[in-house]
């Protein structure tokens, strides 16, 4: 089909090549919401969510490891919503669908017509590693729209030459960092490609500079609590790269992962897509482009976790769907739609590897079957299970395993005794789970937990999720193992034993700066 911009199409046709591919997007972001909602209510929460569930009873400018976004956005869902699963999932797919939306608005920007945009909205929904993302809630599920809306308003700020929508960029960004860091590097990598590019030209506009006053006023409440708490992020960066958590890939092997992560079939687009930006056709907009490069290459030589450049891809299937759009000018209908619709049959096939749309039973028969299993991003030992799904199973019964032992001390006792949480996994789900079974809030050293203190308890009697006997054994007076926790399908790591210790050597408020854990 032609570009909508072709020549010789009258006003009435080329609104309704507008119109016809306006519904045909809204179908297709209409879809990728539908796909959330329905696997969002299978296996359970994922670690991470309890611990967002955890943060945002405890809102502040910042966390120890993000920013204070997510915690507020995950503060709203409760309020409005409840903080059932279905509930808490709602607001990350409907910012998956606005992703899509996003994808096929920016083709249209760049010139491309109903093929384009809906090729490049059908690459935005089947990527694997963007369904996943978008499956959980996470900062991940709403940072491509920052990068992706920021992307955009400098698009319009080429076409149209308005350079105050920098003030919106300069929102976007602001609100971006609340949500993540790493907008400060794609916004980076963009000043990058301006600089790079004739664009330059708007940095000498004033309304740039006010956009990243904005940007910075915005951000500064997260900057002050990072200075006033001594910058506790980059000290878990730093605890996090000598520990050797993260699997080292090589820049071969990560680019492999995201090859696989974006869907084997999409490399032809995404390719395209870098042609894009530095053919003639998309010669304006050639500071994406290298803001793209800028932000891989920084991933790639930091810290190369497979899906930190999830959130940049949909600019390349923007651009690719443009190209292609082009090459595939004149070929009949059935020709151009023969890659689409192998884009979703094979997305329906890889989609179990990325939501949870089968039986844990039925998903490890679908692997083996199939030879395929998502990329590992940690180096923990895994069981029949990948991560993003093992991670999601044993909450509940954890917490009614400990319940068991709390509600077996004296009554005088309990209001005493502590939980306490070796990691903020295991804190988060007593949480959540341990009003229904009379458990009082958990304790934990772990990230943020640290910084929440002890609430009062003194040691005297507290409940010990994992741990060494014998490490307990030289803080406390007495130490019983108590109870064991279990799940077939949990991470190996959430197998452990429960201990019961009374008489802490010294008062926990005493200890609690050892307990420290930022890793």
């Amino acid at each position: 089909m032609e570009p909508s911009s072709a020549p010789g199409l009258d006003a009435g046709h080329k609104d309704r090549l507008t119109f016809t591919a306006t519904t045909a997007i809204l179908c297709i972001a209409a879809c990728k919401l539908l796909i959330h909602l329905y696997a969002g209510r299978h296996y359970g929460y994922f670690v991470d969510e309890l611990y967002y569930l955890a943060c945002s009873r405890h809102l502040d400018w910042g966390y120890v490891d993000q920013p204070p976004l997510i915690a507020l956005i995950t503060w709203i869902a409760r309020t409005l919503l409840g903080d059932s699963l279905p509930a808490i999932r709602f607001l990350p797919a409907l910012s998956g669908a606005g992703e899509v939306a996003l994808t096929a608005l920016i083709a249209r920007e760049f010139g491309g017509g109903r093929f384009a945009q809906g090729l490049a909205g059908v690459a935005a929904v089947v990527a694997p590693g963007i369904l996943g993302m978008d499956n959980l809630l996470s900062m991940n599920a709403f940072e491509p729209l920052f990068w992706m809306g920021g992307a955009w308003v400098l698009i319009r700020i080429v076409k149209t030459g308005n350079h105050k929508l920098w003030i919106w960029f300069g929102i976007l960004a602001g609100f971006g960092l609340e949500n993540k860091y790493s907008m400060g590097m794609f916004g980076a990598g963009i000043v990058f490609g301006l600089l790079l590019t004739p664009e330059r030209r708007v940095l000498r506009s004033p309304w740039f500079w006010i956009a990243g006053a904005i940007a910075f006023l915005i951000f500064l409440p997260n900057l002050l609590w990072n200075f006033q708490h001594h910058f506790p992020f980059l000290e878990l960066q730093a605890n996090i790269r000598r520990s050797g958590r993260d699997v080292p890939l090589t820049p071969l092997a990560f680019f492999g992962q995201e090859i696989l992560s974006m869907h084997p079939l999409t490399l032809p687009l995404w390719l395209a897509g870098l042609w894009f930006y530095f053919s003639a056709l998309g010669k304006p907009f050639r500071a994406l482009g290298w803001a793209w490069v800028f932000t891989a290459a920084v991933i790639v030589f930091l810290s190369p976790r497979v899906y930190y450049l999830f959130p940049a891809f949909p600019l390349l299937f923007a651009g690719g769907s443009v190209i292609w759009e082009r090459w595939l000018v004149g070929r009949p209908s059935w020709q151009r739609l023969v890659w689409p619709a192998l884009l979703v049959v094979t997305g329906a096939i890889l989609a179990p590897l990325a939501i949870p749309v089968l039986p844990s039973e039925t998903y490890i028969r679908y692997t083996k079957a199939l030879h395929l299993a998502p990329p590992a991003i940690e180096t923990h030992r895994l069981g029949p299970l990948p991560q993003i799904f093992a991670d999601q199973f044993g909450w509940e019964e954890m917490a009614a395993t400990v319940a068991g032992v709390y509600n077996s001390l004296p009554p005088e006792v309990r209001p005493k005794t502590a939980i306490f949480g070796q990691n903020y996994g295991q804190a988060a789900a007593i949480d959540l789970f341990g009003p229904k079974y009379g458990l009082p809030p958990a304790i934990s050293g772990h990230q943020s937990y640290f910084l929440w203190g002890p609430r009062g308890y003194t040691g005297e009697s507290v409940i010990v999720l994992a741990g060494r006997q014998q490490d307990l054994e030289q803080r406390f007076a007495e130490v019983r193992k108590v109870a064991s926790v279990y799940h077939p399908y949990s991470m190996p790591y959430e197998h452990f034993d429960v201990y019961y210790c009374r008489g802490l050597k010294q008062t926990l408020a005493e200890i609690w700066p050892e307990v420290k854990n930022w890793d």
